[in-house]
């Protein structure tokens, strides 16, 4: 048996700068005397955690590439996507290229990989050791990039965040800090994307919005077929401010988000959209908690999949209501098709209340396309095969079309379609 790969030894040969390896030796650590998680736990129930061998990969080393220049792939998602106010590439994990509009820079927004002078931002709003993997990201992270959008800061345009992965065996740790200052407004767009290699990538994505602000933001997911993506995103959402996260996943062999976000000051709101689409043999796995901290907060979740062939998806999700929520309006919603007989579905939304005087409400829905929608659709002359595509683009449009950047809505389309009519 070979040894593990994640030591504290190799945790110390990632580069970076001191202030970071210091923090880095504190999460490689508990990795050490940590074990993987097993589908026992209840917020890894019905996952294919046991099918990970982590120590199957391995973090870039220096031959692995860091070309400064756009992926094609993605400079089609940036052409599509119109003007933006700012641009970070990372290549296999590192950043490659950042670019910032210099009216924006001079107004105090910062863009690119964090450094000392912004190092307390970095585990303010997801802790370095939810789980094992956050504990790994926590340990092997290179280069954290970080989106800081000072008070009273109005971005217009876009600032996108684009990964690329084309090494083989490799397991990359991003890491993405959006700050949003109060009553500053912004937009952002993450996007993950590969070659068609076997990789391991450990996303970790914090959002924070103070007191008066607005953040957008969307996180796409086109990863290859071989990919195993173990996600965490969180978030804090302050007095009066709000947080509109959308997210779009298309790909990756086994590829899970938990999603924790505090609804934290009086007046906040948090809104949480995913489109999600398995086919083959892939596996998506969302876990969620909207956790209302503050009084007269507000949440409302809308997930939308589909699977086909024998992919499965899994939906798991818990509103909390503390005591101190005292009116807490509190939504959440999760709806399925299931297109074959072969593909699977698990949907288990859940209440934890602990306040009066709130609305709360949770749907869960999961079964195959309606039949009155396709007579519908037949009955006028619509092949079987073109009423089935249309009614899930349909399905999904309430999702899309809420999208922060409504000019990426037409490719996701597109890509859903393209996924509907593979093998037909």
């Amino acid at each position: 048996m070979s040894p593990p790969v994640f030591t504290p030894e190799s945790s110390a040969d990632v580069p970076g700068p001191a202030w970071l390896r210091a923090r880095r030796a504190v999460a490689a650590e508990r990795v050490a005397g940590a074990a993987l998680p097993t589908d026992a736990e209840e917020v890894w129930r019905y996952s294919r955690i046991g099918e990970l061998d982590v120590d199957a990969y391995a973090p870039p080393g220096p031959d692995v590439v860091t070309d400064p220049t756009v992926p094609e792939p993605l400079e089609r998602v940036l052409a599509v996507a119109g003007e933006r106010a700012g641009l970070v590439v990372l290549r296999n994990g590192r950043v490659a290229h950042v670019a910032l509009d210099e009216p924006l820079a001079r107004r105090g927004v910062v863009l690119g990989s964090l450094d000392g002078d912004h190092a307390e931002l970095l585990g303010t709003v997801a802790p370095y050791d939810v789980d094992y993997f956050t504990l790994l990201n926590s340990a092997f992270v290179e280069a954290p990039v970080l989106v800081h959008v000072p008070a009273g800061v109005n971005v217009d345009k876009p600032i996108a965040v684009l990964h690329w992965i084309d090494a083989a065996g490799i397991a990359v740790f991003p890491r993405t800090i959006v700050h949003t200052g109060a009553d500053a407004d912004v937009t952002v767009v993450e996007y993950h994307t590969s070659t068609d290699v076997a990789a391991l990538t450990v996303p970790v994505v914090e959002l924070d919005v103070d007191d008066a602000g607005r953040l957008h933001y969307l996180n796409v997911q086109q990863l290859g077929r071989q990919v195993w993506q173990i996600a965490y995103q969180a978030s804090r959402v302050g007095r009066d401010a709000t947080l509109d996260s959308s997210s779009v996943a298309l790909g990756g062999d086994y590829a899970r988000v938990r999603t924790d976000s505090a609804v934290s000051g009086k007046g906040a709101t948090s809104n949480l959209l995913a489109v999600y689409f398995g086919d083959g043999e892939s596996m998506h796995d969302f876990r969620t908690m909207q956790d209302h901290v503050a009084p007269a907060t507000t949440s409302d979740l809308l997930f939308k999949g589909a699977v086909r062939d024998n992919a499965k998806s899994v939906y798991s999700g818990l509103i909390r209501v503390r005591k101190e929520a005292a009116g807490t309006n509190a939504f959440q919603t999760n709806r399925n098709l299931v297109l074959s007989e072969g593909a699977h579905v698990e949907s288990v939304p859940n209440l934890e209340i602990e306040a009066n005087d709130v609305r709360c409400s949770h749907a869960s829905a999961v079964g195959p396309i309606d039949e009155e929608q396709r007579f519908y659709l037949e009955s006028r002359g619509i092949e079987p095969e073109v009423a089935e595509r249309l009614i899930v683009l349909g399905f999904f449009g309430e999702v899309l079309d809420r999208l922060p950047v409504p000019a990426l809505a037409g490719p996701l389309r597109a890509a859903v379609m393209a996924k509907l009519m593979a093998g037909h």
